[in-house]
């Protein structure tokens, strides 16, 4: 089968972006770049060393400094730098999301209509914040004037996962830009492609040099310098949980503000009085959406017994139809996994499910897209009779496309067992009955909780978890709290 993307290698960014151009790492070190529907290397990336990080947070705190050509621009350019990223995406939706294609698998339209608008959208949201952060005069005391400023939190260093390479960054970098703060953003050493190109696309739409770097490299050596770097003054991480448990560590030894979003189990509740047919989409968009690399998948599907048999015959139904393909293919709804690597953990889930005794009624292999058999591509799988205490695929974050099935007795054994993890990311409830879907959504411990629908996203909507899924939120107002400080003023009139 030919590719659909014959052009694979041409125009990608393999450098490093600091201080306001392209540059070849310091480390000496490159690594391969492999487009996962057809594991062709389409490049090498340059990786930065713990140097090239001092570079880019040097250049970050220069353009703190009094005088410089960032500490000179008040709210309204941050404004218009942020609307002017925006429609620049806006032009080149296309180019962006061939890159992330490239980078990740996910599937072109979604990379485009999905991705790119939403990280347009984040940005546009965020400009008009940049005119709106303020602070408050307090009540009067005789002989003073008293109020609060609110001022960049600083140097932000952040480091983002490969499932969303553009989206999560630009949540960090949006409000970054709009608070006033210098950011240096290390990507996923997979999926570099699309933030170098944003970091770029900045630059020419009036961002000063040394603002926004990105710094490519593996995390024990270029993530590492971000964190631990005595020139960053807050640190924005998304990943996994183990990974965020260090960061944290790390950000409390050197006295820094965190914000953490980390994993999550997410429980999606489908009561007797649903709809089941709407029921039965929403938990294939919410497993099989981005091919289960989603921090808040509904990976367990939580189904009151009484409708168990009719529901799992729709869901069924609808996952039969979620084929694999080449994520290039105008249909494609369904991409391959990020790489070998995933694939393989993803596959060793399924035989651990088996191994420990849920019922495999879907899926559960390596699937063939093309004639050579290449391609880091998997089959959706569904899991019926699973044990949410008991088996491995219920309790752990498989993030690829693996569906638990677990019964539940009615609405209270529902919000017990979505409640029984680690995690509290994400959540969602199925019912006719508008105060049962309320009364689920209190009682269930999740950052978001959705009614009657799943894996929806608005820029002024928080997001982030509960317990082990995190620290603090992304989007929404409460995003600039994270990129603040507050400042008292005490004016003595007396």
């Amino acid at each position: 089968m030919a590719d659909s993307a014959p052009d694979l290698t041409s125009n990608l960014p393999l450098r490093p972006f600091i201080d306001g151009k392209p540059v070849d790492g310091t480390s000496g070190r490159t690594s391969p770049l492999v487009f996962p529907g057809n594991e062709q290397e389409i490049g090498r990336l340059s990786e930065c060393s713990a140097a090239d990080v001092d570079a880019a947070v040097r250049a970050a705190r220069r353009e703190l400094e009094p005088g410089s050509a960032w500490s000179k621009m008040g709210p309204n350019d941050r404004q218009r730098i942020l609307y002017r990223i925006a429609e620049a995406l806006r032009s080149r939706a296309d180019e962006v999301a061939r890159l992330e294609t490239l980078n990740t698998g996910k599937p072109l339209a979604e990379a485009k209509f999905v991705d790119v608008g939403e990280a347009i959208n984040v940005f546009e949201y965020f400009a008009g914040w940049a005119t709106k952060v303020t602070g408050e005069t307090l009540p009067d005391r005789p002989g003073a004037f008293l109020y609060t400023r609110r001022e960049p939190v600083g140097v932000v260093g952040a480091i983002t996962p490969w499932n969303f390479p553009l989206d999560l960054a630009v949540w960090k970098v949006a409000p970054a830009i709009a608070a006033g703060c210098c950011i240096v953003l290390k990507p996923a050493s997979l999926t570099p492609f699309s933030i170098l190109k944003v970091a770029e696309i900045a630059l020419e739409c009036g961002l000063p040099p040394g603002v926004f770097s990105v710094v490519p490299g593996s995390g024990s050596v270029a993530g590492a310098a971000l964190i631990t770097h005595p020139g960053v003054d807050k640190v924005a991480f998304t990943g996994s949980t183990e990974i965020g448990k260090w960061v944290a560590k790390e950000c409390a030894e050197h006295v820094k503000r965190c914000t953490l979003e980390l994993g999550g189990k997410s429980p999606n509740v489908v009561l007797a009085d649903a709809d089941l047919d709407a029921a039965a989409r929403g938990a294939t968009v919410g497993i099989f959406y981005n091919k289960g690399e989603v921090c808040a998948a509904g990976s367990r599907l939580l189904v009151e017994d009484s409708v168990h048999d009719a529901f799992m015959e729709k869901l069924l139904a609808r996952t039969a139809k979620m084929v694999p393909q080449d994520p290039f293919h105008p249909k494609s709804r369904l991409g391959p996994v990020v790489s070998k690597g995933q694939m393989e953990s993803v596959l060793g889930y399924v035989e651990k499910g088996k191994a420990e005794g849920a019922k495999l009624v879907a899926g559960g292999t390596r699937a063939k897209v093309r004639e050579d058999g290449k391609g880091y591509y998997v089959n959706p799988t569904v899991f019926d009779e699973v044990d949410n205490d008991r088996h491995s695929i219920a309790r752990e974050e498989i993030f690829g496309p693996v569906l638990s099935v677990i019964r539940v007795k009615d609405e209270a054994d529902a919000v017990a067992v979505g409640n029984r993890t680690m995690y509290g990311l994400a959540a969602a409830v199925w019912t006719r009955d508008i105060k049962k879907g309320l009364r689920v959504a209190h009682g269930l411990k999740g950052g978001t909780v959705w009614i009657n629908s799943y894996n929806m996203y608005d820029p002024a909507l928080p997001f982030g978890g509960y317990k082990a899924s995190g620290w603090g939120r992304e989007l929404g107002s409460v995003a600039m709290d994270a990129y603040t400080e507050v400042k008292s003023v005490w004016v003595d009139l007396a």
